[in-house]
C-alpha cells in the first residue's frame, strides 16, 4: 500500500467517524483541504469514502440476511 492509500484510507476513517458523531459536512470539508493541496490525495480519500460506505452497506444486508434466517429483527 502506498503512503497516500495510507494517509487516505486513515482520514477517510477519521472523517467518518466524525461523520456519524454529527458534523456531516467533515468528509466535504477534509476533501476541499485535501483538493487544495494534492489532488492525488483527495482522489484517494474520496475512494476511500466511497468503499467504506459500500462496505458498510453490504455488511448490513448481510446481517440483515442472517438475522431473518435466525429469526431476529433487522436493525
Amino acid at each position: 500500500m502506498s503512503y497516500v492509500d495510507e494517509v487516505a484510507l486513515e482520514l477517510s476513517g477519521l472523517a467518518l467517524q466524525e461523520a456519524e458523531l454529527g458534523d456531516e459536512k467533515i468528509v466535504d470539508q477534509i476533501s476541499e483541504v485535501l483538493g487544495a493541496s494534492s489532488q492525488t490525495l483527495q482522489e484517494a480519500y474520496l475512494t476511500a469514502i466511497r468503499v467504506r460506505r459500500a462496505e458498510a452497506r453490504a455488511r448490513k444486508i448481510l446481517a440483515d440476511l442472517a438475522r431473518k434466517r435466525d429469526g431476529t429483527p433487522p436493525t
